[in-house]
């Protein structure tokens, strides 16, 4: 063999591996161990202790993990968390830890069903659980806390280069279609202290929205109600904000929605839509392979996919509405204003 045959014949496996990566960081993640490292370096046989885990196991988990940069083996034969590994603990911001655990708990369950997706068009969750994603979290309050958790987390990356990507007004009415628990919601009402805050999603997501609203300084200002976005939308917003809900459906879903939308927004009125935005042409680099794998993911889980800026132009232009502009914020992320068409 070639040199080169030698490495992509090296480089595919690797790939064909990788899964066993996610599964190794679910698994010490519901263990717990990165929090446990969190206090300083301990040793496999402490952390064994702690957690409950097989140590001769967890030990190969955790000398496996050090290749990926989320633990480090020190000299004492001591481990310390390395520098993911601490993305993964339960107080570090932007945490990965509810992810890692809704991974372990349901949505892996649907990765390993690709191949029959890719030769039905049916999101193998739906085979999988004999019911669709959203559903299943409305039946399954532990999964719908995971999820929520798992959206304030992304979050907490999001926010602030999301105020400096638009300028929200500082009086007026945010609607935040699909809002989930609130949490970006309620970033925004306490960035702008005078802005009123109405968010609508699914009986579950209004439960958890409205604990968190009545918690806050900003409990007079902020109202959950109960609906549905493919249906009716709140009229009398001045912005109306759609933070990754686009990619969960298919276009003609999606255009259902931004119609609700474009059907009660005011001539002045902005809609704000939040979502991660693939480029034209695919390339091979970081952004490019985090594109990758939530097109896959999406491609598992639910009906909906990524799409570049100009589909998403098209789903706008289908709806009455005019892309006016696109602000990258984090990685392949984006923020994309659309106006209504005259």
């Amino acid at each position: 063999m070639h040199p080169h045959e030698t490495d992509s014949a090296l480089a595919v496996r690797a790939l064909l591996y990788a899964p066993l990566v996610s599964r190794a960081l679910s698994a010490v993640a519901e263990l717990g161990v990165p929090d446990a490292l969190s206090a300083g370096p301990r040793t496999a046989a402490d952390l064994a202790l702690h957690t409950g885990a097989h140590e001769p196991s967890l030990r190969q988990a955790l000398i496996a993990l050090t290749a990926f940069e989320v633990f480090e083996r020190l000299p004492d034969d001591r481990f310390a968390l390395a520098r993911l590994g601490t993305a993964l603990t339960s107080r570090a911001p932007g945490s990965a830890l509810p992810s890692a655990l809704l991974a372990q708990a349901v949505t892996a369950r649907a990765w390993h069903g690709i191949p029959d997706t890719v030769r039905t068009g049916i999101p193998s969750f739906d085979k999988e659980f004999g019911t669709d994603f959203f559903t299943l979290l409305d039946q399954r309050p532990d999964l719908r806390e995971l999820f929520d958790a798992s959206q304030s987390r992304d979050v907490e990356l999001e926010s602030t280069a999301i105020l400096r990507a638009h300028d929200v007004p500082a009086h007026g009415t945010l609607v935040d279609v699909g809002g989930g628990d609130g949490a970006l919601l309620g970033h925004v009402l306490r960035e702008r202290p005078e802005l009123r805050g109405v968010l609508v999603d699914r009986a579950a997501a209004v439960s958890a929205a409205r604990a968190r609203f009545a918690e806050a300084a900003y409990a007079g200002r902020a109202e959950a109600r109960e609906g549905d976005f493919f249906t009716a939308v709140p009229d009398g917003g001045d912005v109306y904000l759609l933070r990754e809900i686009l990619h969960d459906w298919d276009d003609e879903q999606c255009v259902t929605v931004l119609t609700a939308c474009r059907r009660v927004m005011a001539p002045h009125a902005r809609l704000v839509v939040i979502e991660l935005v693939a480029d034209d042409t695919p390339g091979t680099g970081p952004e490019a392979r985090l594109t990758a794998l939530m097109t896959l993911y999406m491609l598992s889980v639910l009906p909906g996919r990524e799409r570049t800026s100009r589909e998403f132009g098209a789903l706008f232009d289908a709806a009455g509405l005019r892309l006016d502009s696109v602000r990258r914020l984090n990685g392949p992320k984006a923020l994309l204003v659309a106006v209504p068409d005259a």
